[in-house]
């Protein structure tokens, strides 16, 4: 019996049709939800922009967790299932987070101040610097992200990170979207929604989801236009580092700290 190959035309139409579904089955058990299709980028990244953010602590409302809410559902961070067994503080412990809400204290005031912590976006990561593989890198717009194709799960630039800001999926994933086909034995961590970036989009969903509540106490942009509204913001307000003694030049500044 003859068997034809399908066309790379036969693919596209494929691909296309699978990737307008509601959710697309890859293996036995493993479903892949499909995301509104949008224009993917035509441009390829370039390094005169960099994105970044501006967190305004004094804004941050205490007890809200919109923004981690938020960032959960637009990655499918919700799609993940406690492992049968597993206590509720154990599986908190465990499951994988791209934003936390934490609080820190002043040493000398004692005054607590709360605010998200994802991902920093450092200039010099150094999850890139220890990564054996590569899987960590940095594009030039200064997004840091994980390529879970060559990630070993080795966990070196957990320990490298300084924020502690990245997580590791400890348990197979039965449910996850198109957008982040997340397997067990990978590295993730926020990546400022790039999958919006890449196709025309100028916010992230946090910044949206803390904007929705009333609070805007997050601002999104181009670091490097002097016109955005990030870059005007840090012009008019004092801004720090999270752990400035490091000199990462990290992409996420805060207000207030």
């Amino acid at each position: 019996m003859k068997i034809t190959e399908p066309t790379d035309q036969g693919r596209r139409e494929f691909i296309g049709k699978a990737a307008g579904a509601a959710a697309v089955v890859v293996a036995p058990g493993v479903f892949l939800h499909a995301v509104a299709e949008s224009a993917p980028r035509a441009e390829p990244v370039t390094s005169k922009v960099r994105w970044g953010m501006l967190i305004d602590t004094a804004k941050c409302a205490d007890g809200c967790t919109a923004c981690v809410q938020a960032c959960d559902r637009e990655n499918g961070l919700d799609l993940q299932k406690r492992p049968e067994g597993a206590s509720e503080s154990a599986w908190d412990g465990q499951r994988s987070k791209w934003i936390r809400k934490v609080k820190v204290r002043d040493n000398l005031t004692g005054r607590l101040t709360g605010m998200p912590v994802m991902c920093q976006h450092c200039e010099l990561p150094p999850c890139v610097d220890v990564c054996p593989t590569g899987a960590s890198f940095r594009r030039v717009d200064g997004i840091v992200m994980v390529d879970r194709h060559i990630c070993i799960g080795c966990r070196y630039c957990m320990m490298a990170c300084p924020y502690k800001c990245r997580s590791f999926i400890h348990e197979a994933v039965e449910e996850k979207l198109t957008l982040a086909p997340r397997g067990k034995g990978c590295v993730e961590s926020c990546n400022f929604c790039v999958h919006r970036l890449d196709n025309g989009g100028t916010t992230t969903a946090c910044q949206d989801a803390c904007a929705k509540d009333g609070h805007a106490a997050i601002v999104f942009g181009d670091l490097k236009d002097p016109n955005s509204a990030v870059s005007k913001a840090l012009a008019q307000v004092a801004s720090t580092q999270i752990r400035p003694e490091l000199k990462l030049n990290t992409g996420v500044r805060y207000h207030g700290l």
